[in-house]
């Protein structure tokens, strides 16, 4: 898998690769929910926060109230921090991060990096619904750690139900980009298919190492853990409103989102490489769009 590699690199990616992320994950999960002694809350926090380029002044409450460090790296934004663009035509990024990949799915391939493509159908595991997105536009978000790790609905939607696909939990760093085959189809994650008046949207949320798990404000009662049982698909008999900024779920440590879109339904307002915030617009409906 490696072979092509600088043989520093090539060292370091043997070792990731034989590594017990799942194990790793679950114990990161574990750790980060223990309790922080409230003495020790300010300066293993900041020092986190300094060694992660966080931004502390948007915190929501003081250091020493974070209870546990998930709760921390969880955290929620003050009220106002981020700005939802309005307009029912405009798509707005649904988390803080990197748009490290976008284009359209030609051929039912999304683009994971240079050489290296996956399947609609195989990040999905469902080449029926898969066809609906054959020729759409598809989005990439990465998540780095100082980044704010909720994610939010990208237009007024109705969430019409989810998939959990258990996986591995490679990276997602730009050595696993660039080297593992398959990483999205690969790694554990949870799909989110919303009906919009730009079409069907997929938001797929993909675990990665030290991810403990991911959760979903539409279903409380779902979470996802690291080595965990497979949580199964649902259709929901009555579908879940979600107004365009509303909270969708969060990572519990780590990763990545990806959007699909049907074709013809929405046009790219951004560049790959671009730096996002939540309620940016991203994207617009196409013309043909517009008015319906």
């Amino acid at each position: 898998m490696f072979s092509k590699l600088p043989v520093s690199e090539r060292f370091a990616a043997e070792i990731l690769h034989w590594f017990p992320k799942q194990a790793f994950s679950r114990g990161m999960g574990w750790a980060s929910r223990l309790p922080v002694p409230r003495p020790l809350r300010d300066p293993i926090y900041r020092s986190f926060a300094r060694h992660y380029g966080i931004d502390l002044s948007e915190l929501d409450r003081p250091l020493t109230e974070f209870d546990r460090f998930d709760d921390f790296f969880c955290r929620p934004l003050p009220e106002g921090a981020r700005q939802i663009e309005a307009g029912t035509d405009i798509l707005v990024a649904p988390c803080d991060g990197v748009l490290s990949v976008l284009g359209n799915t030609d051929d039912g391939m999304c683009i994971q990096a240079k050489g290296h493509d996956y399947t609609v159908s195989g990040l999905l595991a469902d080449e029926g619904t898969a066809q609906r997105f054959r020729g759409g536009l598809f989005m990439t978000i990465y998540l780095a750690p100082h980044n704010y790790h909720r994610v939010h609905s990208p237009i007024d939607s109705q969430v019409v139900g989810f998939r959990h696909i258990p996986g591995a939990r490679y990276p997602v760093n730009q050595l696993s980009v660039a080297n593992v085959p398959n990483l999205f189809a690969r790694n554990e994650r949870l799909v989110t298919y919303l009906r919009t008046s730009l079409g069907e949207v997929a938001l797929i949320m993909v675990a990665a190492t030290g991810v403990g798990n991911i959760t979903v404000a539409y279903e409380p009662s779902l979470c996802t853990m690291a080595g965990g049982p497979d949580r199964g698909a649902c259709t929901y008999d009555q579908s879940k409103p979600l107004n365009k900024g509303d909270e969708l779920g969060m990572f519990h440590l780590g990763s990545t989102v990806i959007l699909l879109f049907e074709p013809g339904r929405v046009r790219s307002e951004i560049m790959a490489g671009t730096e996002l915030r939540v309620g940016q617009c991203i994207g617009r409906a196409t013309t043909s769009q517009q008015g319906q």
